[in-house]
C-alpha cells in the first residue's frame, strides 16, 4: 500500500471545528475547509467510517453516499482517541499529545490506555489545551455533546471534549431519542455547535470485519440515522458528517506475534499503540529500528521517533509531548498487524486501523 501523510492545517479532522468556529464568530478562527456559512451546526462523527469504505459500500448508505465525495484525513495514528482529540481541540497529535490508542505517559512512567483510562490520572493533566468547545462557549456559542451516558467525565472525554453540555444517551438503539437530543442541542441558542457520536459501525468492523453482514447492517443503520437527523433538524442547522478513521480486515496469516520472534523485542522496555501502529519504547532506537526494518521489509514503515517527526507524521510536535510517541514506530503497509500475547483481546479483532494507508487515514467530509 502507498503511504499517505495528513496535510495538517489544510484538510484534516483537526481543521474541522476551527473552520466551523470561524462562521460562529470565534476570533482568530479560519475556515481552511471552505464550509458553508450557518448560525448552527451539528457534527456527526461515525466511528470507523472511512472514505474508501463509504465508496465501496455506497449502495448500503444511499443518503451518505449522495452527499458527495469530499475527503479529509485523520491524523497519525489513525485511531479513535487521537482523532477525537484532534477534532475536539483543533490540534494535530503532536500538539495535543494523545499519541494513540495506548501510549507511553512519562509523568506516570506507564502505558496509558485511553479507552480504559487508569484511575488517578486526570484527563486535564494529560491534555490541558483549551478545546474548541471551551473557546466557543466563552464567546456565547452554546455547545453540546450527544454521546453514551458512561462517557461523561471519562478521562478521554475530559482530555478531548471538555466544555459542552453533555446530553446522555442511555439506549444507543433508540434513534428517536437520540434525534430528539440533537434537536435540543441545536435549538439551545442563536449560535450552536453540537457533537453527535455514533460508534456501532466501528464495533461491528472490529468484531466481524468490514463487509460482514453485521457491519453492513450497522452501515445501513448509521445512514438511516443521519437521514433522520437531517429531517428533524431546523433548516438553518448545517449537518456535517465525518469519520475518525477507516479500517482494514487483518488475516490471521499476516499477524506477527512478537513472542515468537524474541529478537525483535530485545532492548524494548514498553510496547504500546495497536496492531497496525506499534509504538516501542527503547533506549536503543537505532538498533531496534534496524532489526524491525530487516524483519518487516516492505510490510511496514519503520521509523524512529525523530524520523517520523521530521517526515511530518504528527504535525509540529511540542518538545513537552515528544516522549509520548514511541522511540520506534512500526506502521503497517500491508494488511497485517504486530501482535502480543500479553494483549489477548486484540487477537479477537477482525478489522483494525491505525496506520498511514489511504484506507485508514481518509474519511469523508459531508454536508447536508
Amino acid at each position: 500500500m502507498t503511504q499517505l501523510l495528513p496535510r495538517y492545517g489544510h484538510s484534516t479532522l483537526a481543521d474541522l471545528l476551527p473552520s466551523l468556529s470561524s462562521h460562529l464568530g470565534l476570533p482568530g478562527a479560519e475556515d481552511v475547509l471552505g464550509l458553508p456559512d450557518a448560525p448552527r451546526y451539528l457534527v456527526v462523527l461515525i466511528d470507523g467510517l472511512g472514505r474508501s469504505l463509504l465508496d465501496t459500500y455506497a449502495a448500503h448508505a444511499p443518503f451518505l453516499a449522495g452527499l458527495g465525495d469530499r475527503t479529509i484525513t485523520s491524523g497519525v495514528p489513525s485511531t479513535t482517541a487521537t482523532s477525537i482529540t484532534s477534532l475536539g481541540t483543533g490540534l494535530a497529535p503532536g500538539a495535543h499529545g494523545i499519541a494513540g490508542y495506548s501510549f507511553w505517559y512519562p509523568p506516570a512512567r506507564q502505558v496509558l490506555q485511553t479507552l480504559r483510562w487508569p484511575a488517578g490520572i486526570d484527563g486535564l493533566d494529560v491534555q490541558p489545551q483549551l478545546t474548541c468547545f471551551e473557546r466557543l462557549e466563552r464567546t456565547g456559542v452554546r455547545t453540546a455533546t450527544i454521546a453514551p451516558a458512561h462517557f461523561s467525565g471519562s478521562g478521554l472525554s475530559v482530555a478531548a471534549l471538555r466544555g459542552p453540555a453533555f446530553l446522555p444517551v442511555t439506549d444507543e438503539a433508540d434513534h428517536t431519542r437520540r434525534v430528539e437530543l440533537a434537536v435540543q442541542a441545536a435549538s439551545a441558542g442563536e449560535r450552536t455547535l453540537g457533537y453527535f457520536y455514533e460508534r456501532q459501525l466501528d464495533h461491528a468492523g472490529h468484531e466481524r470485519g468490514v463487509g460482514s453482514r453485521s457491519w453492513l447492517r450497522e452501515l445501513e443503520r448509521a445512514d438511516a440515522l443521519v437521514a433522520q437527523l437531517r429531517d428533524a433538524l431546523p433548516s438553518d442547522v448545517r449537518l456535517v458528517i465525518t469519520g475518525d478513521h477507516g479500517m482494514v480486515n487483518v488475516p490471521r496469516a499476516l499477524r506477527l506475534v512478537v513472542e515468537d520472534e524474541p529478537d525483535l523485542m530485545a532492548d524494548v522496555s514498553a510496547f504500546a499503540g495497536e496492531g497496525r501502529f506499534r509504538q516501542l519504547m527503547t533506549g536503543s532506537p537505532e538498533s531496534v529500528a534496524r532489526r524491525w526494518r530487516d524483519r518487516m521489509a516492505a510490510r511496514a514503515w519503520v521509523r524512529t521517533r525523530d524520523e517520523a517527526i521530521a517526515e511530518g507524521w504528527f504535525g509540529e510536535v511540542s518538545p513537552r509531548l515528544a516522549g509520548r510517541f514511541g522511540d520506534v514506530l512500526v506502521a503497517m503497509a500491508d494488511d497485517g498487524a504486530v501482535m502480543s500475547r500479553t494483549l489477548a483481546r486484540e487477537f479477537q479483532l477482525v478489522g483494525m486501523h491505525g496506520s498511514l494507508t489511504k484506507a485508514e487515514l481518509e474519511v469523508p467530509l459531508l454536508v447536508a
